[in-house]
């Protein structure tokens, strides 16, 4: 049998050490929520300057699309020496 001392000290240590886990995440979550106003004020802007600068996905994709229906693809086959 266990001694009782024992397990109750280990289950206080774990006790412990979870109020600190808890404790961190609660002090990440309040920054977060510091920070979270300023990063969906920035998001509109951000998505326009991204769209200027880069081509439309759906464009790309329906070229390269289009380029792979036209062209089977091969591999290149090297020559063969006698």
């Amino acid at each position: 049998m266990k001694d009782i001392h024992e397990v109750l000290r280990r289950k206080q240590a774990k006790y412990a050490q979870l109020g600190k886990q808890i404790e961190m995440l609660q002090q990440a979550a309040d920054k977060l929520r510091e920070v979270a106003p300023l990063l969906t004020e920035n998001d509109d802007d951000d998505a326009a300057i991204l769209l200027d600068d880069e081509p439309t996905p759906s464009s790309s994709r329906a070229a390269a699309a289009s380029g792979s229906q036209s062209k089977p693809m091969t591999r290149p086959i090297p020559p063969r020496w006698p």
